[in-house]
């Protein structure tokens, strides 16, 4: 019982490692890797993941490729490669999964992707993680829920900004992603939420600056409610809007492609505009079954204002290269 207990806390604190059991049924878990370029030009996604159901187990790899084609205008591959449930390996210390030859730690990619009309290869060095702040209360990014077990959807933040180093050759053509921008998140449970709204952005003005926001209709007892979260980091200081920190957040407008969200706390007030321009198709899970379409904007337009209540300062940047989904909200 005490080990079991230790390894329920020790997931709990550690999103990164395998959070789930290969004999679950349904059940889904995926890392979900991003990588942007450094002129901003091109990223590159990639959510190794399982999928676990009465009906079939396997694993996967999706991906995300974004692009300017010959004329300037922003192209969008995206795909789901299938494994079999016996392709996924994975170690806890040093974290490491694979699935077939593909390879995803802490420090490094690997991928060796067929499909369709992409071959994707290369190898991505991955620098220092920039980690969320975290306590007792708030073992990781969802706070106190992260406490209460069997969630429809749980969420972690692993690195909220790091450097890529190296290559990517996709379809014959190399693709330099040295010092560009990572981030890595993952989620685990049984299903997306049926509405929410994600916003993803390290690419600012500000080389420091990065952004992370969820909104999302959750399942809870016999109810539901609406969470939030949101982390802004800006040099040192990092800002927490969350609905387990006396938060409030207001969404002003929302549409399938353009949505504005107002977060208030006593230290700080921030406003986030994000529009997609040129989304690609991913596959959602559905009581652990990969089968719902969903679409994802990688190359986004961020706005956000920051008003410092405690330093009485102000801060307005423009992101780019940003991740966005909107699912659920009519236009």
């Amino acid at each position: 019982m005490k080990q079991n207990k230790f390894m329920w806390l020790k997931k709990i604190n550690s999103p990164m490692i395998f959070q789930g059991d290969i004999k679950r049924k349904n059940y889904f878990e995926g890392w979900y890797y991003r990588q942007v370029s450094k002129d901003r030009k091109k990223v590159a996604c990639f959510i190794p993941g399982i999928s676990l159901t009465a009906e079939e187990a396997h694993s996967f790899v999706q991906y995300i490729y974004v692009y300017e084609s010959a004329t300037g205008k922003k192209q969008v591959k995206t795909g789901y490669v299938k494994y079999p449930i016996e392709a996924f390996k994975y170690r806890d210390i040093p974290f490491k999964v694979e699935i077939g030859n593909n390879v995803f730690t802490e420090e490094k990619i690997e991928v060796n992707l067929v499909h369709k009309d992409a071959i994707i290869m290369g190898n991505l060095n991955l620098g220092t993680f920039m980690p969320i702040k975290k306590s007792t209360l708030m073992p990781n990014i969802m706070g106190y829920f992260a406490y209460i077990p069997n969630m429809e959807c749980n969420h972690g933040v692993i690195s909220m900004n790091h450097r890529v180093c190296g290559k990517l050759r996709i379809n014959n053509e190399e693709i330099d992603f040295n010092n560009g921008k990572g981030y890595l998140e993952k989620d685990w449970g049984t299903s997306f939420p049926k509405e929410y709204i994600w916003i993803q952005c390290n690419n600012f003005s500000n080389e420091s600056v990065s952004l992370f926001c969820s909104i999302a209709h959750i399942p809870f007892l016999k109810g539901s409610f609406t969470g939030f979260i949101c982390n802004l980091v800006v040099v040192d200081s990092e800002y927490r809007f969350a609905t387990y920190n006396n938060s409030n957040a207001i969404i002003k407008n929302v549409s399938n492609n353009r949505v504005t969200i107002s977060l208030e706390n006593h230290k700080a007030k921030l406003e986030i505009q994000a529009i997609i321009k040129d989304s690609g198709e991913l596959i959602a899970p559905k009581l652990g079954k990969m089968g719902e379409k969903i679409k994802e904007e990688s190359a986004g337009q961020v706005k956000i204002k920051l008003y410092d209540k405690v330093n009485k300062s102000s801060l307005e940047e423009q992101g780019y290269m940003a991740g966005i989904e909107i699912v659920g909200y009519e236009s």
